[in-house]
């Protein structure tokens, strides 16, 4: 009961990650420098986290015996999920320091002075999709 509970409380959390990634890094006045992510990087983790998320919900909400909350649509769900999740970790690399005669100094964003909003909504990611399939595996959800 308490693992199905978690995943309830975990889903919308992942939902914030993935909107406020955009929010954060969607805009051109943003970080500059080393800090810059691709376009592609950034609509990739967008489109496919909430493609990842809409079927998540779909599974969870539809019955287990139906098309829409049958396993396949677990399983893309769950595929798409840790998709989103190596692509947001990709975007939280921006941030290690870089090293070299050309690298080029990290600038600040404008929400944060730092990694750390990065850092506790990418690895809390990174955690909260380890927790789902878990969920689903042992069949929790």
């Amino acid at each position: 009961m308490f693992l199905e509970v978690l995943v309830y409380v975990l889903t919308p959390l992942a939902v914030v990650v993935v909107v406020l990634t955009r929010l954060r890094l969607g805009r051109e006045e943003g970080a500059a420098g080393r800090l810059q992510i691709s376009d592609r990087l950034l609509l990739a983790h967008t489109a496919v986290g909430g493609l990842a998320l809409f079927l998540w919900v779909l599974f969870l909400v539809f019955p287990a015996d139906g098309a829409l909350g049958g396993a396949a649509v677990g399983i893309a769900a769950l595929g798409l999920l840790w998709v989103t999740t190596v692509i947001g970790l990709m975007i939280l690399a921006r941030w290690l320091p870089a090293r070299g005669k050309h690298a080029q100094p990290a600038a600040t964003d404008n929400w944060s002075q730092g990694p750390g909003l990065s850092i506790l909504a990418h690895v809390g990611l990174l955690v909260g999709v380890l927790v789902f399939t878990y969920a689903y595996l042992t069949a929790a959800v």
